[in-house]
């Protein structure tokens, strides 16, 4: 299914290529300029059709588009409006050409217009402005509307004017086109600035006064000093540049091309019908993932049904107050989290999840398959899910004291200061969970997490670590050796040879708890600036290796905790984030280096953002640009020569990234 959609999508941009190529050599240069090039704003609206009337909508919309070109041809004018009551969604349509371009450009125009329109389908509303014309359709009567504020816009240049005299002239020229005597007008001041103004000829005198009036406002308000501004009102348009860029009111510049034209005409309206068909299909994919996610849905419903998980969405919404802000525990990629008080008077925390990507069906259906049978004192339990309200809900146990960063970077008189043993607690309590995760100390599962984090372990009331966040976690079979995937996870935390070739192994987790033992330790965030060190990676690295490891401890500790256990957390530490895989100890070998004090900690070697060259000058890794978020990667049993060859390879050549989450 996947190939056939992928070969169907190059087809379709293959053919959508050779008309607009075709376009451009067969218009000929002789017509007058019909301004479609520049594109000042293209507005989708938000709401769709009802699925019951979803599939009469496409066709709605070209009759529609069809009986707007009748119009402009047939009645040989610039402004045409066409509605449609007796269909299945009542549908509104207006262009309105600018006065100075020619019958024939006004053609051309709206010709491009409408092609260019379909990309908002199915949206029951749409409108752009071309710097030519203005098309727009909606559910409603719009006709009359001449100011919006949900509607009126504006754009700026980029370049700002040289002198008050520009300015000065602007005013002057965006104060004359408010006064146009019809609904079109020019203007020119000393050949410095020039504008123009259109009304849609459906707003009427007063109409039209009061949309340019605002119209001149917000472009002399907002745009100056630029060179060039728009206002792209409900009901109007005006335009002021630093040159002139307007006709002279339809006179051709050029000799006849009625060949040209046609053909223009023609490609156009072939371009339009193959995007319309594109939006179709679209919506076709866009019907068969959804039913997808039905499916997904209905199974995880009915597991969850079995296993007396399944919470009425009425509960959970009385449980947090109607999710009251005042309950707001915090607000992830996936959704925002709060706090809920149940009848039995359990507190809760509720997950309620934001499904605007491709992927909230995968990441709520691993949350819940994956995790739903999963128990561990350092794994926060998931208790049960609602799927049959307005919105999906997942439910975990609470956790009082929120999350590890807050406590690690948040330096206030309010957050209290992790002792030692707090923080050394913290870290084999992460590794236990971790490790159970992976299949280890008598796990029934074999699961990598992929955005281990510190903001992603809780701290429970005697501040035990729990690891939270599952919904980008992947099971990983006992037969693999390592999963090709999409790359998901937290740009400062990710293994290098997932970052680069997307192998992913319980290693990349363990290099993520790598990262994160330096922040407990530290006290710093992985993406830290420390002295002249791109990253806290590279510090801790630069400090081992001249013999100042010590120094990386956090300085709030006061020297109150045993500097040789420090510094073999340290060394742990940048262990589990080396650059070769087959170096970094699993997580029940970490746990034993943590709780063994007879366990021999092997040395750390190279990590994957250093050269070789930079081992032999101290100074070296200062003056590396090669930040923390754009390292190298190697594969199983690569040395450290290999990672720096690997090193120009994500540098030169772009990460293939897909789900990056930047902090």
């Amino acid at each position: 299914m996947e190939m056939r959609q992928k070969k169907a999508n190059t087809e379709t941009t293959t053919i959508f290529f050779s008309f607009f190529f075709v376009c451009a050599l067969l218009t000929p240069s002789a017509v007058a300029d019909p301004r479609t090039t520049d594109q000042s704003g293209l507005f989708c609206g938000s709401a769709r059709p009802p699925p019951s009337v979803a599939a009469s909508f496409i066709p709605t919309f070209v009759k529609e588009m069809d009986a707007l070109s009748s119009q402009l041809i047939n009645n040989k004018q610039k402004f045409a409006t066409y509605h449609l009551n007796n269909s299945a969604i009542p549908f509104y349509a207006l262009i309105q050409c600018h006065a100075d371009l020619s019958q024939t450009d006004c053609l051309l125009c709206y010709a491009a217009a409408r092609t260019k329109l379909p990309r908002c389908l199915p949206a029951v509303s749409a409108r752009i402005y071309l710097d030519g014309c203005f098309l727009r359709y909606e559910n409603y009567s719009f006709y009359t509307e001449s100011v919006s504020p949900a509607i009126d816009n504006f754009t700026c240049g980029s370049a700002a004017a040289a002198g008050a005299e520009f300015e000065f002239a602007v005013t002057r020229n965006a104060a004359a086109s408010e006064g146009v005597s019809g609904f079109f007008g020019v203007a020119e001041v000393g050949g410095r600035a020039y504008a123009l103004a259109q009304c849609w000829e459906s707003v009427g005198r007063d109409g039209c006064r009061e949309c340019l009036g605002k119209a001149a406002a917000v472009v002399v308000g907002r745009c100056l000093p630029r060179r060039e501004g728009r206002a792209l009102n409900a009901g109007c348009y005006l335009k002021y540049s630093d040159h002139k860029f307007y006709g002279e009111g339809g006179v051709r510049v050029h000799g006849d091309s009625t060949l040209g034209v046609i053909l223009a005409i023609a490609l156009a309206s072939a371009a339009f019908a193959m995007l319309t068909l594109l939006a179709a299909y679209v919506i076709h994919l866009k019907r068969l993932k959804a039913k997808q996610a039905r499916r997904n849905l209905g199974k995880v419903s009915i597991s969850f049904n079995r296993l007396s998980m399944n919470f009425k969405y009425e509960t959970l919404e009385k449980a947090t107050d109607y999710f009251n802000l005042s309950k707001k525990l915090g607000q992830g990629g996936a959704g925002t989290v709060f706090i809920g008080s149940l009848p039995n008077n359990q507190t809760v925390a509720v997950k309620r999840l934001i499904f605007n990507t491709s992927q909230w069906v995968e990441e709520f259906f691993n949350e819940v398959n994956l995790i739903s049978g999963i128990q561990h004192k350092n794994l926060v339990k998931l208790l049960g899910c609602s799927i049959e309200g307005p919105e999906s809900l997942l439910v975990y146990e609470y956790v009082p004291n929120k999350s590890l960063d807050q406590f690690l970077f948040e330096k206030t008189s309010k957050v209290v200061t992790l002792s030692w043993k707090q923080r050394l607690n913290v870290v084999v309590g992460a590794a236990e969970g971790l490790a159970y995760l992976h299949g280890e100390r008598g796990s029934p599962v074999r699961i990598i997490h992929r955005d281990i984090k510190s903001s992603n372990v809780l701290l429970d009331e005697d501040f035990n670590a729990k690891i939270a966040d599952f919904g980008l976690v992947r099971h990983f079979g006992a037969d693999k050796s390592h999963l090709s995937t999409g790359i998901a996870g937290t740009i400062g935390y990710m293994a290098p040879e997932y970052l680069v070739r997307g192998q992913l192994t319980e290693k990349a987790d363990v290099y993520s708890f790598g990262v994160l033992v330096l922040e407990i330790v530290s006290g710093k965030r992985c993406n830290a600036v420390i002295g002249e060190s791109n990253s806290l990676l590279q510090a801790v690295w630069f400090y081992y290796r001249t013999n100042r490891l010590i120094e990386a401890v956090d300085p709030s500790l006061d020297s109150d905790f045993p500097a040789d256990e420090a510094l073999k957390v340290l060394r742990i530490g940048l262990l589990c984030s080396q650059a070769s895989v087959s170096l970094r100890p699993s997580m029940g070998q970490v746990i034993e280096m943590l709780t063994n004090r007879d366990c021999e900690i092997a040395a750390p070697s190279q990590p994957p953002f250093m050269r070789g060259t930079d081992l032999m000058d101290p100074d070296a890794s200062f003056r590396s640009r090669s930040t923390y978020s754009s390292v190298s990667g190697v594969s199983n049993g690569q040395s450290t020569k290999e990672s720096s060859s690997l090193l120009s390879s994500i540098t030169t050549g772009p990460a293939r990234s897909q789900e990056l989450i930047e902090e």
